[in-house]
């Protein structure tokens, strides 16, 4: 990374780009954005697809609880990352686990887990808040491009990598078990693997977006970006594109514009509002077409 921030550095000196960019921690959360717009882009549709809006704000937030776990038991206070990707995958399993095996509608199940989640992330946060400093819950809540590092950029580059071979040989099954799930069985596709699969994806990228989006948001962005793109796609393809490419823009400007207007507002908020623009300016497109 030292040769990119030489390289920033010289196009900054160069006056090619402003100021801003001589700063290691904003290359650091840019590149991590470059990365977690399109993966959540891309999820975020499948999201839409199946109708799991609220399965991600659970994963979401477990991990205020994977948190709290990690800190108590002696991880290091900036990211524990054991009990943060732990927690997360098990909770995802069992709410999946437990679905296989109820009659409970599946967002009721889904809605007493995030109650759960809510209540026990609060409960033990109080009490590690007494003993780590109170800005690391507004971090973890909220995200922060301050505390980007290169072993995240280096974590993330291995889940997009582990996501992209997924999606590319298995992301026409995906699909057809999202949209038809009798359709997929009669073709002999194993529908409840690819159904674990797909909580534990969303467990991985939504720890993996913690820092730069927050444990409160990071469903916003998974949601968001593909609900504007269902919009006005009027194909898969474009549901894809456009859902990648608002994600993606998403981050990119929620990170930079703050910055560069030095406006003191959290990366977290700011890329929710962002995506939320997005959506905003695909309803009015919507309503003037169908005018």
């Amino acid at each position: 990374m030292n040769i990119i921030y030489e390289q920033f550095n010289v196009w900054v000196n160069a006056g090619f780009l402003p100021g801003m960019f001589a700063y290691e921690f904003l290359i650091n959360a840019l590149f991590a954005s470059l990365m977690i717009g399109p993966l959540l882009g891309l999820l975020g549709t499948l999201v839409v697809v199946k109708r799991l809006a609220f399965l991600s704000e659970a994963v979401g937030h477990s991990v205020l609880t994977g948190v709290s776990i990690g800190i108590l038991l002696g991880e290091p206070v900036e990211s524990p990352l054991i009990s943060l990707f732990s927690f997360s995958i098990l909770f995802a399993l069992l709410l999946q686990w437990i679905k296989g095996r109820s009659s409970i509608p599946y967002d009721a199940l889904i809605g007493v887990f995030l109650s759960f989640a809510l209540a026990l992330g609060a409960a033990l946060l109080l009490y590690v808040a007494k003993h780590v400093n109170a800005h690391l819950i507004e971090q973890v809540m909220f995200g922060s491009i301050l505390v980007t590092t290169v072993d995240d950029l280096v974590m993330l580059v291995i889940i997009c990598c582990i996501i992209a071979v997924l999606a590319y040989r298995y992301g026409n099954h995906a699909y057809l078990v999202a949209i038809s799930p009798e359709v997929a069985h009669s073709q002999r596709i194993n529908t409840r693997l690819h159904d674990y699969a797909f909580v534990i994806m969303i467990a991985l990228i939504t720890v993996a977006s913690v820092k730069i989006i927050g444990a409160v948001l990071v469903g916003a962005l998974l949601l968001i970006p593909a609900a504007s793109a269902r919009l006005i796609a009027s194909n898969l393809k474009q549901l894809l594109v456009l859902s990648v490419l608002f994600s993606s823009t998403a981050s990119v400007l929620g990170i930079l514009i703050p910055m560069y207007g030095e406006w003191p507002v959290s990366a977290g908020p700011a890329i929710t509002l962002f995506a939320c623009a997005w959506f905003l300016l695909s309803l009015l497109y919507r309503q003037a077409k169908i005018a």
